[in-house]
């Protein structure tokens, strides 16, 4: 019988925390059985929702994985590469793995046939990749692999809020309780390694703290 792998992330454009990439293998007749369950897409359901749906994802998965790429591996990788290419990179490397007959791919740029190419060279696998915007809104099993990777993510966010006792909210740039926890480590020099320092975000905080102290001279 015919297998699946859907793939999808989270954390693409947070400022804190990791990258995650879930995948998730099933046989192609068991499509239904996630469709059945509620799956979709991980941003039209709610934290609660995800959390429910994680396990039973899992059941009827014949394998699954989920990459974690921290702060500072992405800051690293981004001194030679891209963010697109870090992502094809690690999507490659999943499909090297999981041995699917066909990948699906959520593909985080417009021209789905670059980024096609560009995980293709990452990967020997003779998998048939199909590569598609807003794949996790039309194929369950990425809507599946979309879960997997909002849930790590969740709890990885949870891990560094306990960590610096600080409520830095979802950790995406837009969310101004991220912001302020970025200054507050910046400002302290402490647990800088949960921010991503090539986000311009984080390049802007430091010249405005470069320019107060020339200021105050």
């Amino acid at each position: 019988m015919a297998t699946l792998l859907g793939i999808d992330e989270a954390g693409r454009g947070a400022v804190i925390g990791p990258l995650v990439l879930g995948g998730v293998k099933i046989d192609k007749a068991d499509e239904s059985k996630l469709k059945s369950l509620g799956v979709k897409d991980s941003k039209l359901l709610s934290r609660k929702q995800r959390e429910i749906l994680y396990p039973k994802v899992k059941e009827i998965a014949k394998d699954y994985v989920v990459i974690k790429v921290p702060a500072k591996e992405i800051d690293e990788l981004r001194k030679k590469i891209n963010l697109n290419r870090i992502e094809a990179m690690k999507m490659g490397e999943m499909i090297t793995a999981m041995k699917a007959d066909e990948a699906i791919i959520d593909a985080p740029q417009v021209s789905t046939d670059k980024f096609k190419a560009i995980v293709k060279s990452y990967t020997n696998a003779k998998t048939n990749i199909i590569c598609e915007n807003y794949a996790d809104m039309n194929h369950v099993t990425c809507a599946a692999a979309s879960i997997l990777a909002k849930v790590e993510r969740d709890w990885e966010i949870d891990k560094i809020k306990e960590e610096v006792g600080f409520d830095l909210g979802v950790g995406y740039p837009s969310d101004e309780r991220a912001i302020n926890f970025v200054k507050k480590a910046l400002k302290e020099k402490k647990f800088l390694e949960h921010i991503r320092f090539s986000w311009v975000t984080v390049s802007n905080i430091i010249e405005e703290n470069e320019q107060k102290s020339l200021g105050e001279f």
